[in-house]
């Protein structure tokens, strides 16, 4: 992830796909119609994308505490260490009240995806490096990458992890 500014001054993060996706340009293209769709407080927001060649960006609000990985353990994704910043290398202090309210975060999250929104999504791939904190430390699901529609409301997905 890179930080960038819009012209209007908000900071945003930038994250670049690989170019040797096997994610064809138009399934891009549709899947992200679909995450952008999505609106609630607890899910990070997608403000666009872009598509250029091979290149498949996307430009989501920007989370200034990181993720709870970090926030817990000072850990850093591959990504994360790539694109960290000097200045802020400071582990963040989580009292068990904010703990707790993260958690609660997760989980109003996770039934907007599952039972509140038109599309049901089952997200398949959290884990504290997929929860963003924002400025305020409101917690903020991430990464829809392995996310499922569950289309027909179903109790079983079937589902290929590669």
């Amino acid at each position: 992830m890179m930080q960038g500014q819009l012209s209007d001054g908000t900071v945003i993060a930038v994250k670049q796909l690989s170019s040797k996706s096997k994610q064809g340009n138009l399934e891009f293209v549709t899947e992200i119609g679909m995450i952008s769709a999505l609106q609630h407080p607890n899910l990070m927001k997608l403000y666009g994308f872009c598509v250029e060649g091979n290149h498949l960006m996307l430009i989501y609000e920007f989370m200034a505490n990181n993720c709870v990985s970090r926030a817990l353990f000072n850990k850093l994704s591959s990504i994360q260490r790539t694109s960290a910043r000097k200045d802020s290398a400071s582990k963040i202090k989580l009292d068990w009240p904010t703990r707790r309210k993260i958690c609660l975060d997760v989980a109003r999250g996770l039934a907007y995806l599952h039972e509140e929104s038109r599309l049901k999504i089952v997200h398949r791939d959290i884990k504290t490096s997929n929860i963003l904190l924002d400025k305020d430390l409101n917690a903020k699901i991430s990464d829809f990458g392995l996310a499922k529609l569950n289309e027909d409301d179903c109790s079983h997905i079937g589902t290929r992890i590669a």
